[in-house]
């Protein structure tokens, strides 16, 4: 069964390494973005150029970039020869994808706009979303190497 998992299929190598790649791209502004607005704390005058490239990068790479890395890990699924939907760490996966694309844009995104605003509010509801991400990263991350329920 082990070796049922392991694919040699070129296709299946280019769709994860696509997979791997919009993961790094979808959380490298999380991981980037909390010491960037530190920085900004310390100088008021850059905090609002700090807001609105974080703001923007949000919006238009790392939100696109997670919602395609759930997209190629379903494919990933529908080519493997071992895995199926049906499995619970999938569906916990799909919890967690969820959870990830409704925080940055609904709850991250907006506190940055708002903190490039000059709301000094939202900067502190930013710092906190983007701990729920990290949360939420390492979740996934568990889930994606212990598998829980296969």
């Amino acid at each position: 069964m082990v070796l049922a998992l392991v694919q040699d299929d070129a296709g299946y190598r280019i769709v994860y390494l696509l997979h791997i790649a919009t993961i790094v791209a979808a959380f490298s502004g999380a991981m980037v973005g909390a010491r960037l607005q530190a920085a900004g704390r310390a100088d008021a005058g850059a905090a609002g150029s700090i807001g609105r490239v974080l703001a923007d990068l949000t919006t238009k790479m790392h939100v696109p970039a997670l919602a395609l890395a759930g997209l190629f890990g379903i494919l990933l699924i529908v080519l493997s020869d071992g895995y199926e939907m049906s499995q619970s760490w999938i569906s916990i996966a799909f919890v967690l994808w969820f959870a990830m694309l409704g925080v940055m844009w609904f709850l991250l995104r907006p506190a940055q706009v708002a903190a490039a605003g000059g709301d000094a509010d939202a900067g502190k509801k930013t710092a906190m979303f983007t701990g729920i991400i990290h949360l939420l990263f390492l979740l996934m991350l568990i889930d994606m190497i212990w598998k829980p329920g296969l």
